[in-house]
């Protein structure tokens, strides 16, 4: 399953999702579903805005989970 740290990321810096949308010009419903880990796919453009403006790696963004059996 893939984690997606977007949340967290964003709480540490004190951003907001409007914050993010507008400095990264993503529609903010986009950010609202990868915020909720609603989402079942994203842009590749769309992560790269993200890991710019959050200065973070893919990998500290998206990860990888075991799930348990």
């Amino acid at each position: 399953m893939v984690k997606n740290n977007l949340s967290r990321i964003m709480g540490e810096k004190r951003l907001k999702i409007t914050d993010v949308a507008r400095a990264t010009g993503v529609h903010r419903g986009t950010i609202t579903r990868l915020y909720y880990e609603e989402t079942l796919r994203v842009e590749f453009s769309v992560l790269e805005k993200l890991c710019d403006f959050l200065s973070c790696e893919i990998g500290e963004l998206l990860e990888i989970q075991k799930i348990a059996s």
